[in-house]
């Protein structure tokens, strides 16, 4: 499970980009009560999503040029220009520049082997995020992959991640977690492309966020000009989910999970 005890690999931070912070920052609102921070003049615009007083994710306003509304993920890295270079070694790419982000920390864009685009996060004083796997935050991730052991490869070689296989009725699926950590500890899993012929061609990575009803969330999307991509569905002993993508396309699942078995 997802925690904020953040170790190599794991991931420690997600973004908007959003044409429209304030439509963006009232649609999430009304789904999860999350309030936006804009931070100061020194962020460029960046500001903070926040539950309670904790900050569940990062926002900021974009433009065309700076590609298609979307959530980042990041992954913590212990040196983002080693990781950077290693990315590009395994047959990715950089598409932002290692850089220092005031004394928070250092971060850099890259793109996997299939050109999947996800961020790393190398802790300065902040360390990731406040809160996650709280009711209106971060509890799971999922990587639509073209070719799944290419996918896996990529990211071992980058993170050190292990997978795990977890059989049910008619397939497997195929989970990760960090290197040194027991399975227990996954915090996502990769999906071939093909179960999902909705998403990118590229493969996407889609995050999903914990709610109390499912059902209510998705009602809640619809009113407020968001789409439903995949219909409220029961998945056993795992939960009530459901893909969504807000006003502008950004796209992101959310999950009642499933009480934990005895």
């Amino acid at each position: 499970m997802l925690t904020t005890r953040y170790v190599t690999g794991a991931p420690n931070w997600i973004d908007l980009g959003t044409p429209d912070i304030d439509g963006a920052a009232s649609f999430y609102g009304a789904l999860f009560g999350w309030r936006f921070r804009p931070g100061g003049p020194e962020t460029g615009g960046y500001g903070f999503f926040q539950l309670d007083g904790r900050t569940v994710a990062g926002g900021m306003q974009t433009t065309a040029d700076q590609g298609p509304p979307s959530w980042t993920v990041y992954f913590q890295s212990p040196d983002a220009d080693a990781t950077a270079k290693a990315a590009e070694q395994k047959h990715g790419s950089v598409l932002v520049q290692p850089m220092d982000v005031l004394d928070r920390g250092r971060m850099a864009i890259l793109a996997d082997q299939a050109g999947v685009h996800f961020g790393i996060w190398q802790p300065g004083a902040t360390k990731g995020l406040d809160v996650v796997q709280e009711q209106g935050s971060l509890c799971w991730l999922e990587l639509y992959a073209r070719d799944l052991p290419a996918a896996a490869g990529f990211y071992n070689a980058l993170f050190g991640w292990e997978t795990s296989a977890l059989t049910f009725a008619g397939g497997s699926y195929t989970t990760v977690h960090p290197e040194g950590t027991e399975p227990d500890a996954m915090f996502g899993g990769i999906v071939p492309l093909e179960d999902d012929p909705t998403q990118s061609s590229t493969g996407a990575w889609l995050p999903y966020f914990e709610v109390p009803d499912t059902d209510a969330v998705v009602a809640a999307a619809q009113e407020r000009g968001g789409t439903v991509r995949l219909p409220a569905t029961d998945l056993e002993d795992v939960g009530r989910i459901a893909e969504l993508a807000d006003p502008y396309g950004a796209r992101f699942a959310v999950i009642k999970s499933a009480p934990p078995q005895a």
